[in-house]
């Protein structure tokens, strides 16, 4: 083996300087791009972890706003039903006051009857007894036509709480006839 000369060991130290030279900026930049790479790794993990903590908080808020809507939404079902329990009631009340209202209409059309009907009682009052010794047979009698006629004459004298259907309507045409023609 042969001894280098001198430019060629010269050479080969600038050779080695050289390919130690970059050998170092390379390990320099390899350290700076695993520092980046390093901080970005960090990075993105405290990204990863502020994402995870806000979308927990997202679905935590999701969840109450989605319990609080059906607490809500059963709160007015409830109120729902109590409001057409309430509305069955009135609807039942309505029908009651419209027949009230109906029988109301039906004594107001009769009430000149009625007041007909009293003024010819009272006149017959205010004349008293008939001549004789026939009074309490008449009265009774009277009394009688009464009972059989479903009158009494402490429901004639008190006309408010008198009151006619219908029916009792056609009928008084048919007990008018039959009480001229009643012996």
């Amino acid at each position: 083996m042969s001894v280098p000369s001198p430019v060629q060991i010269k050479e080969a130290n600038a050779h080695l300087a050289a390919v130690h030279r970059r050998v170092s900026e390379l390990e320099r930049r390899l350290a700076a791009a695993e520092n980046t790479v390093r901080e970005q790794a960090e990075s993105l993990i405290r990204k990863d972890e502020q994402l995870r903590a806000a979308t927990q908080e997202i679905t935590e808020a999701k969840d109450r706003e989605i319990t609080f809507l059906h607490e809500k939404l059963c709160s007015s079902e409830e109120t729902i039903q109590k409001f057409q329990c309430i509305i069955k009631e009135k609807d039942g009340l309505i029908l009651q006051l419209r027949h009230r209202s109906q029988i109301l209409n039906n004594i107001c059309k009769s009430r000149p009857l009625l007041d007909s009907m009293l003024s010819y009682i009272a006149e017959a009052e205010r004349l008293g007894s008939v001549a004789g010794g026939g009074d309490t047979v008449m009265s009774m009698s009277i009394a009688d036509e009464l009972a059989h006629s479903n009158c009494s004459s402490n429901r004639l004298v008190n006309h408010k709480d008198f009151s006619l259907s219908e029916d009792d309507i056609d009928e008084q045409d048919l007990d008018e006839t039959m009480f001229g023609t009643t012996v």
